[in-house]
């Protein structure tokens, strides 16, 4: 099916800015000259909608009519955008369509909608299930059960109040006594610990703080989105990033929509894709925002004899349960149940239910007499074996809810014929039960609530509790097999250039638990996995009080991977890794003894003395570390794609998950160092030659002949740009280096962009091309 393509209005680079109170459109408006600088055709900024007071990110949408008055509101942001244009550069803005912030107080419409209660104009916008709690919202915001906080709520006039939270009353309610009052409203105000299972409104995964917005609504669509189109049509934005349109009721009609309201201007989406899922090739956009892109470019400098040797010292050292971190897909598994059972509780009830109605009202015998048990049971087995974030209709869903899956779910029913439940859910998944509404109730749910099963249970929860190697459990990761072959990677930049060649590509982002630089460092050692050990043996010791094993790799590994750093940061990146993995504590059940032992750990440990001899071991494997990090960023910025740099990215950039991630950077950079030279060299070359790299260009592998070949990464955009860059350095430098192994250029003469003095031809010595550094930009300067 041949994809539909956007506008041809395509960025060639773009830059991204996260915009926050500290860092507004006047603080981008000043670096636009620098960024201009770089080569970067656009900016890419963070949402620009009125948020929450003091957000720092923008993602808590509360008002779709305004530009956030945070950061200067909308001349602020036409101001950045004259400043942009007279500097050559286009705008890309991130808009949130999944969810609102429940913020009544700040959120005009979801006040409405507490205030008339369903029928308000304003209850379309949002997925509430009025037919639960007794046609009240719940709003899971008080410190405990009502009857312990009830003296803390006060009625203001027309408002409940609870200290910073504020409530419309229901017209004529606001002489009731507080139990009547309370009763008489359109929602109802609990103990927070009640969201997991009581909850009634869709929400952003688990965050109860963000509630589902239903855009698949023809007016809801026009109203949440007229903002952004007048500034589309007025030339102050060029193109979208979306974020999570797999939260959405129907991710296809929403984009279809999207494309013909913008007059097709160039727009990614953030879609995950497992490995070898593609993009709906329906869907009218450039592609993805480019994790798929991150976990090639990562693969490629992972060596997997050395990843295997680093598991099996990983589980000798800390000797983790086998669902519990000791093998990736059962620890997936086990955090999938963890999460359906506990985090999204409500949504399988809801989903449950969805299921029930359909069964009950079926014509088709064979759906009839399901217990809601049996149906909820199967739906959990089929939820947790699903590998993508969610099936698609627009896709084939017979290969995403397999039968081997359903033949293993059917395994948890003692009795056949009660799991005949798993083919009747797997039937309707796959539509063989009708089209109905119901059917697309059932369908839509199931959609919505497999994509936060997945984030949840891999990037909340796996990601920190399976950590052999923290390069690998990364967005869009697949830390059970993190290498990329040359051969896979190349295959994967010949699709990328034929199907989606708009696409966005990335290394860093804001939601990357570890910069690209960082990721690198961690990448070498697959290279020495014996050196690491030897490490951990040397700054270990049995009298010292460890918390537990796995907590501690991934500690050492954090500061290697980090480099000198403020032990604050460390400690709070450490702190939410461990809630995250929820083995010991967590977000809502936190240990506070287990919480300080991990934090004396971590101050006597990696962030004391033996930090030394980390510093140590990363200072002797630089050189190595240095060619992953610039050949990361060589292959990002020339691959198939549109290279989204990350704010600071262009320089060395070691940052670890957020907020950490997200703290404003100085422009220009002090010291922006090689890779800031190489970063510029290969933007600039993207802007001066953008053909070369377009929806009509070419990408060729280049293969190397000679003893060290595997070691040369290379290749060719449309026969004028060559790209060259030395992967797994270490193990090159161990077999005896490069020797006599030869690159086979394209015909032509070519120049060292960094260097153009260097001039190359036919079968180049890869020892000379990567004479000044382990990676080469090469330009075509004549066919000579």
């Amino acid at each position: 099916m041949t994809s539909v393509r956007p506008d041809p209005a395509v960025p060639t680079a773009t830059y991204r800015l996260q915009l926050q109170p500290d860092f507004p459109f006047t603080a981008a408006a000043a670096a636009v000259p620098y960024l201009a600088s770089l080569g970067v055709s656009h900016l890419h900024l963070s949402p620009v909608l009125e948020a929450v007071p003091g957000s720092a990110h923008g993602y808590d949408v509360v008002d779709h009519a305004r530009v956030r008055d945070e950061l200067g509101g909308e001349e602020g942001l036409r101001a950045l955008a004259r400043t942009a244009r007279e500097h050559g550069l286009g705008l890309v803005v991130d808009i949130v369509p999944n969810h609102m912030a429940m913020s009544p107080r700040h959120n005009h419409a979801l006040w409405e909608v507490l205030r008339e209660g369903p029928k308000s104009p304003y209850a379309r916008w949002f997925d509430i299930d009025w037919e639960a709690q007794d046609g009240q919202v719940l709003l899971p915001v008080l410190g405990g059960p009502l009857g312990s906080v009830v003296d803390e709520l006060r009625v203001d006039g027309d408002v409940l109040r609870y200290y910073d939270h504020a409530f419309p009353l229901r017209e004529g309610t606001e002489e009731l006594p507080l139990p009547q009052l309370l009763d008489a409203q359109w929602y109802r105000p609990v103990w927070w610990r009640l969201a997991r299972t009581e909850l009634n409104y869709r929400r952003f995964f688990s965050i109860s703080e963000l509630i589902g917005v239903r855009v698949e609504d023809p007016e809801v669509f026009e109203a949440t989105h007229a903002k952004i189109l007048q500034l589309l049509r007025e030339g102050v934005v060029d193109g979208l990033r979306v974020d999570h349109p797999d939260g959405l009721a129907d991710p296809d009609a929403y984009l279809a929509r999207l494309h013909e309201a913008t007059g097709g201007r160039w727009t990614v989406v953030e879609k995950i894709l497992a490995d070898g899922e593609p993009l709906p090739a329906s869907w009218p956009v450039a592609g993805t925002t480019g994790y798929d892109a991150l976990r090639h470019i990562d693969g490629l400098f992972t060596d997997p004899a050395g990843c295997g040797e680093l598991l099996g010292l990983y589980r000798r050292f800390a000797s983790p349960q086998t669902d519990r971190g000791g093998d990736w897909a059962a620890t997936v598994r086990r955090a999938a149940y963890k999460v359906l059972t506990h985090e999204l509780a409500t949504e399988v009830d809801r989903l449950t239910r969805a299921a029930v109605k359909v069964c009950a009202t079926a014509p088709d015998p064979a759906l009839r007499d399901r217990a809601p048990w049996a149906l909820r049971t199967a739906l959990q087995e089929l939820l947790v074996r699903l590998e993508v974030y969610r099936p698609y209709t627009s896709g084939d869903p017979a290969l995403i809810v397999t039968e081997d899956a359903a033949a293993e779910a059917r395994g948890a029913f003692a009795v056949p014929e009660e799991a005949g439940a798993v083919d009747v859910v797997r039937d309707l998944v796959l539509g063989r039960a009708g089209a109905g509404p119901e059917q697309v109730e059932f369908f839509t749910r199931f959609a919505q609530t497999s994509s936060a099963l997945r984030a949840k249970s891999v990037e909340d929860t796996a990601f920190y509790r399976y950590v052999p190697l923290l390069s690998a459990n990364e967005v869009g990761g697949d830390p059970g097999s993190p290498s990329v072959s040359p051969d896979d990677f190349h295959a994967y930049c010949a699709r990328v250039q034929r199907d989606w060649p708009a696409t966005g590509t990335v290394v860093s982002t804001h939601d990357t638990k570890r910069s690209a630089d960082v990721r690198a460092a961690l990448a070498v050692l697959t290279e020495c996995p014996g050196r690491w050990a030897d490490l951990l043996a040397d700054v270990t010791h049995a009298e010292e009080s460890v918390p537990d094993a796995q907590l501690a790799w991934a500690a050492w590994q954090t500061v290697f991977g980090l480099g000198p750093a403020d032990a604050e940061r460390v400690q709070q990146a450490l702190l939410k890794h461990v809630r995250e993995a929820g083995l010991f504590t967590s977000w809502t059940e936190q240990e506070p003894a287990y919480e300080e032992a991990v934090a004396a750990f971590v101050a006597a440990g990696p962030c004391g003395v033996p930090a030394e001899h980390v510093a140590a071991l990363r200072g002797a494997l630089e050189p190595h570390i240095r060619a992953n990090v610039l050949g990361t960023a060589l292959v990002h910025l020339t691959m198939p794609g549109v290279p989204d740099v990350y704010q600071g990215t262009e320089s060395e950039y070691l940052a670890l998950v957020d907020p950490d991630n997200r703290r404003p950077v100085r422009y220009p950079p002090e010291d922006p160092g090689d890779k800031g030279a190489l970063t510029e060299a290969a933007l600039r070359l993207r802007a001066r030659r953008p053909a070369a790299f377009g929806d009509a260009a070419t990408y060729t592998p280049l293969t190397a002949e000679g003893p060290a070949a595997e070691h040369c990464l290379a290749f060719a955009r449309s026969g004028e740009v060559v790209t060259a860059v030395t992967r797994l350095s270490l193990r090159l430098a161990e077999a005896g280096g490069w020797r006599d192994t030869l690159l086979p250029l394209p015909p032509g003469r070519w120049s060292d962009v960094l260097a153009p003095e260097r001039k190359f031809t036919g079968h180049a010595r890869v020892e000379e091309l990567f004479a000044r550094q382990p990676v080469v930009l090469l330009e075509r300067v004549d066919e000579g």
